[in-house]
């Protein structure tokens, strides 16, 4: 058998670059456990809180609030409370990341329930002027006996109260939210109408979402 002689600088240079390429294979498994870390960090989605609130009399704009809570629920990591307007405390509100409002049609118009609760925004809780509602998601629905009795003004008012505090607003199964027609030919709410209502409330869910991936950024 015959003895190999390795070079002392030979055998000191395959030494080091065995270090160096360990070194090289360490980092590289550091960066990419981190990689992977921070990429499951960013995929998990955050929880968000969403206010569904209205006035009803005959029940009709509950059960449409309802159904909207259901589609909001059925989006993963929502936390959704579901409140009368006289009944929202300045916590509901100001802890929400949505607000959904909801309203019977009175003289063509939302009830005075829900004014008073928009009015309420500063007169009780004091949005202004720091506009304590700014960028949360909002979005309305309404009630209303006949086809034309007001059903869109009712929800375009609200949507002015949340435009006016800067709020986002959004809408789904109808230009302006979610309505159901009671009276007349009716027989009360159909099975489309309670489909809006939980399409509206998952949507709410899917923007708020993203506005809070955004903002967490």
């Amino acid at each position: 058998m015959h003895n190999i002689v390795v070079p002392p600088s030979t055998a000191y240079t395959s030494v080091s670059r065995w270090h160096r390429l360990l070194a090289v294979g360490l980092t590289c498994a550091s960066l990419t456990s981190g990689c992977v870390a921070s990429s499951r960090a960013g995929d998990a989605s955050p929880s968000i809180k969403i206010l569904v609130t209205y006035h009803s009399l005959a029940g009709n704009t509950e059960r449409m609030a309802e159904a909207v809570v259901a589609g909001a629920r059925s989006v993963a990591q929502s936390q959704v409370v579901l409140k009368r307007v006289g009944q929202v405390t300045a916590d509901d509100l100001f802890s929400a990341d949505a607000v959904v409002v909801g309203s019977p049609v009175y003289w063509s118009n939302m009830s005075g329930e829900v004014k008073t609760f928009f009015d309420n925004w500063q007169f009780k809780f004091g949005v202004f002027p720091e506009f304590k509602m700014k960028n949360k998601v909002g979005a309305a629905f309404a009630t209303g006996g006949q086809v034309s009795s007001g059903k869109e003004v009712t929800m375009l008012t609200i949507l002015a109260a949340m435009l006016g505090n800067q709020m986002i607003v959004v809408s789904d199964g109808g230009a302006f939210g979610a309505s159901a027609t009671t009276e007349g030919d009716s027989s009360g709410i159909d099975d489309r109408e309670l489909a809006d209502a939980r399409a509206l409330g998952r949507r709410v869910a899917e923007v708020t979402k993203l506005v809070r991936a955004g903002s967490s950024h």
